[in-house]
C-alpha cells in the first residue's frame, strides 16, 4: 500500500472553499506542488478572489507569503497589485491540476491512502476539482485517513506530535511534514 500525503491552502468563507495551493508527496518519493491560476485571472472571478484574499488577514499573513516569488529582472517588474509570481509553472489552470492530481494518485497504485493534517476540507477541496463527490474519478479515494484522529486514537497529544521546522501553510512543505507525522505515528502504533 502506498500512502500519499497532501495539504491544500484554500480561502472559506463557511459557503465555498476556493482552492490556492496544493502540495503531495507519495511514499515513492514523488511530490506535487500547484498553485491555482484563477488567481492570476484578468477575469471578474480572478478579481474577485483576489480581492477577497487581499482582505483575509490569515491567508495574506501565512500563506500567501509562501507562494511563487519572482526571481531575476522579473523580480524588478513585478506589478505591486500581484500577490505573487503568476508566471511560475507551478500555476496552472484548476482543470489542469486535476488531471495531474488524479495522475499522480493513480500512480501510487491501486491500494493508494490518501491522509492529510485537519483533512476533512482538503477533501472537499480535492474531490471538487472533479465536481461533486460521486464524480470522482476511478482510482481517486473517496476520503482521506486524518492524521489528529490517527494521534487520538492511539492517545497521542497534538504537542506530542512532531513539529514543524519550517514552511509551515506552504502546501508542499505541510505535505512533507504530514508525511513525517504519519510515518511517526505508523511507528508508535508498530513499538
Amino acid at each position: 500500500m502506498t500512502a500519499c500525503d497532501y495539504d491544500w491552502e484554500f480561502l472559506e468563507d463557511g459557503r465555498t472553499i476556493e482552492p490556492i495551493s496544493i502540495g503531495m508527496v507519495a511514499d515513492d518519493g514523488r511530490t506535487y506542488y500547484a498553485v491555482n491560476a484563477l488567481l492570476a485571472s484578468r477575469g471578474w472571478k480572478g478579481w474577485k478572489l483576489r480581492r477577497r484574499i487581499r482582505k483575509h488577514k490569515w491567508l495574506m499573513e501565512n500563506v500567501v507569503p509562501h507562494l511563487p516569488k519572482p526571481s531575476g529582472d522579473w523580480n524588478l517588474h513585478m506589478p505591486k497589485s500581484w500577490l505573487f509570481n503568476y508566471r511560475d509553472p507551478a500555476v496552472k489552470p484548476i482543470e489542469q491540476i486535476a488531471d495531474e492530481v488524479m495522475d499522480f494518485i493513480r500512480a501510487a497504485g491501486p491500494d493508494v491512502e490518501l491522509w492529510a493534517n485537519y483533512g476533512a476540507y482538503d477533501h472537499v477541496c480535492l474531490a471538487q476539482l472533479w465536481g461533486r463527490m460521486i464524480d470522482l474519478p476511478k482510482g481517486v479515494p473517496m476520503f482521506t485517513h486524518d492524521i489528529q484522529q490517527e494521534a487520538r486514537r492511539q492517545g497521542i497529544a497534538w504537542d506530542d506530535l512532531p513539529k514543524q521546522e519550517s514552511g509551515e501553510h506552504n502546501a508542499l512543505a505541510d505535505a512533507r511534514h504530514n508525511q513525517t507525522v504519519r510515518r511517526w505515528l505508523a511507528n508508535q502504533e508498530a513499538s
